[in-house]
């Protein structure tokens, strides 16, 4: 089993800044690709980024050019830097990520969340 475990929500005004931090425990063999959702009040999840265990990123519109999300292999962790916050950023954020605990089993796991509030 593979543990994802965020920290770093808050509540923060509009136009500034919070870092998530999201690490990785248990029985890990490796963890490839690592990303990071949310979800809002009565809305669907919607994914904000992703990045490969190589470091290649990706991100959704909403979020480009004001997020940026890392990766430490060495710590199992991944960041989400997020700048320039708005109302519209304001829901529980989710880390996801891909891990074998074996060489041939990959399974999909998620964090617990945590809320991100921006004040308008």
């Amino acid at each position: 089993q593979v543990q994802l475990v965020e920290s770093g929500g808050g509540l923060v005004q509009a136009g500034g800044s919070l870092r998530l931090s999201c690490a990785a425990s248990g029985s890990i063999f490796s963890i490839g690709a690592m990303g990071w959702y949310r979800q809002a009040p009565g809305k669907q999840r919607e994914w904000v980024a992703a990045i490969t265990s190589r470091g290649d990123t990706n991100y959704a519109d909403s979020v480009k050019d004001r997020f940026t999300i890392s990766r430490d292999n060495a710590k199992n962790t991944v960041y989400l830097q997020m700048n320039s916050l708005k109302p519209e950023d304001t829901a529980v954020y989710y880390c996801n990520a891909d891990a074998k605990t074996g060489w041939l089993r990959t399974d999909n796991y998620w964090g617990q969340g945590t809320q991100v509030t921006v004040s308008s």
